[in-house]
């Protein structure tokens, strides 16, 4: 149920609604806008429409929510949300760029990284220290010490961390070094893991899995808010289909109807999107032109030797050349990188 309060309502007002509400036993979600206040009720569909929202005073109208995800519904907010990862804001008119290597691999190896990618323009470091694999045989990640070594690059970059998680029981130790979770497109229903990170405090960024339709990762979304968790982000990265000349397709069309259908920010992953080195660039520009809030790019300092995905990595130089053409494309559009 969205509720619109009359314009002018008064604070009293307002904490009334509220309030009654929660008098019934459901939960509300505030937005304030310019003129108006929009009031989520979330709670039992059945309950909710038994109950006259409408007389409360201050109430202009309650109207219910006819789509499967209610909280991650546009109309829910009525505005666009802003997600905070440490210090920096996603879903503003800037367009936030998260780089960094597939896999921590070494001290040296994430700290030049970090360095890199920061002095080219990147604004949040990424890293896996857990890392899911098509085969068990493949690298693993570092595990904990690899959580460590992306809070070293923190400190020595400036730059905060958004790190993959995979099982619900390494939440505690991941919220100590991380500044954001990510639900890698394997556990995008894995939803005892959604459970989990939605009563986190950090924000979570959950991938769309790779055969999921737009409605699937929006579900799975809602997993998270309905456990309290309003700080998502909403990622594509492409979707499995019977061309074989790229790793994925990366379903561009995913931006606008994510963009109309939700109030949360959207990110774009070219780097998985195609899978390949020279594709990676044109489909990163593309995605800002189609109204990204974020991209989420692969850098390396040595692809040949990278221990995951090096074929789709960009070396330092490569992504600071890129930063400046996602710069000229992003002023097109009246946004800025």
């Amino acid at each position: 149920m969205i509720i619109v309060t009359k314009s002018g309502a008064t604070p009293a007002e307002i904490e009334h609604i509220v309030e009654r509400i929660a008098e019934w036993g459901l939960k509300t979600e505030v937005s304030h806008g310019a003129h108006r206040v929009v009031i989520g009720v979330i709670g039992p569909e059945d309950l909710i429409r038994e109950k006259p929202i409408a007389a409360i005073p201050g109430v202009e109208s309650a109207t219910p929510v006819l789509k499967p995800y209610k909280l991650v519904a546009r109309e829910f907010r009525g505005t666009e949300s802003k997600v905070k990862i440490g210090n920096v804001t996603v879903g503003g008119p800037e367009i936030v760029i998260m780089a960094g290597p597939c896999s921590v691999e070494s001290k040296s190896q994430i700290t030049e990284i970090a360095a890199s990618v920061r002095d080219g323009g990147a604004r949040v470091l990424r890293g896996g220290a857990f890392k899911p694999r098509t085969s068990p045989y493949s690298f693993q990640g570092l595990g904990i010490e690899g959580l460590k070594l992306l809070a070293e690059a923190r400190e020595s970059s400036g730059l905060p961390i958004i790190t993959e998680i995979m099982d619900t029981k390494d939440l505690p130790e991941i919220e100590k070094y991380a500044d954001c979770l990510q639900i890698g497109a394997r556990n995008m229903q894995n939803f005892a893991l959604l459970k989990e990170v939605g009563r986190s405090k950090l924000p979570v960024m959950l991938k769309r899995g790779m055969s999921a339709t737009i409605k699937d990762l929006l579900m799975s979304a809602e997993y998270i808010l309905s456990e309290g968790n309003f700080n998502v982000l909403l990622c594509e990265r492409g979707i499995r289909t019977f061309e074989t000349m790229t790793r994925n397709t990366l379903d561009l069309n995913a931006v606008p109807v994510l963009k109309a259908e939700t109030h949360l920010p959207v990110v774009v992953d070219p780097t998985h999107g195609v899978g390949v080195r020279e594709f990676v660039p044109a489909m990163a520009l593309a995605s800002v032109a189609a109204g990204a809030d974020a991209l989420m790019l692969e850098v390396h300092n040595d692809p040949e030797h990278a221990k995951s995905d090096g074929e789709q990595a960009l070396l330092g130089h490569e992504f600071a050349e890129l930063v400046q053409q996602i710069r000229k494309v992003a002023e097109a559009i009246g946004r800025s990188v």
